[in-house]
């Protein structure tokens, strides 16, 4: 079945999920299935890059960049739209935010060109940032993107930080590795 194969593309989804979906779908009312339809196909068309941050959005700028309640002097920069997600989640940032849309990955061809760099480097050059958040995943590609941003963004006298990592809430510290307990007492505050 068409919609079997088509629901199988998307991440997370393997054939057993994407049955169990396609027969939910032959189940739902009609216009449960044609309102689906129409979610996807509008999300197509009205989903856009914030021309400021990149985010995803249906209002250009995005209500990050243009909320008079957010600080408009600190910006955390992330990977991807969905770490914008992520960080809102906490509700303790207020900031603004920029998004990569990845990280360098010599290997998969991906460099500094490929990656939204430039207007980041441009909206700090332009002044009012005091501080850049680096916000990207604990990943060897992630931390190689943060070192370069922070060689690029320091010399511009902007604050660069980079988000604590560690050992999570709720887990036992004989189940951490060694590089996650290193980075938790690098990364510890005073109480």
């Amino acid at each position: 079945m068409r919609l079997i194969e088509q629901l199988q593309k998307w991440p997370g989804i393997g054939a057993k999920s994407a049955q169990r979906l396609a027969f939910h779908v032959l189940k739902a009312p009609r216009e449960d299935a044609e309102g689906l339809a129409d979610a996807l196909r509008d999300v197509k068309v009205h989903v856009q890059h914030c021309s400021i941050c990149s985010n995803i959005t249906d209002t250009d700028p995005c209500m990050y960049c243009t909320s008079p309640e957010r600080n408009s002097h600190v910006i955390c920069v992330v990977e991807e739209p969905a770490n914008v997600v992520a960080v809102e989640k906490s509700r303790d940032f207020r900031g603004r935010y920029h998004v990569l849309m990845g990280t360098l990955s010599p290997l998969q061809g991906i460099g500094p060109d490929a990656l939204r760099i430039k207007p980041l480097l441009a909206r700090v050059a332009a002044g009012g940032i005091e501080e850049v958040i680096v916000a990207t995943n604990p990943t060897v590609e992630g931390e190689a993107t943060a070192i370069y941003l922070a060689k690029l963004l320091k010399p511009l006298g902007v604050r660069v930080t980079r988000i604590g990592m560690g050992v999570p809430v709720g887990s036992d510290l004989d189940y951490a590795d060694e590089v996650t307990m290193t980075r938790s007492l690098q990364g510890r505050r005073e109480m």
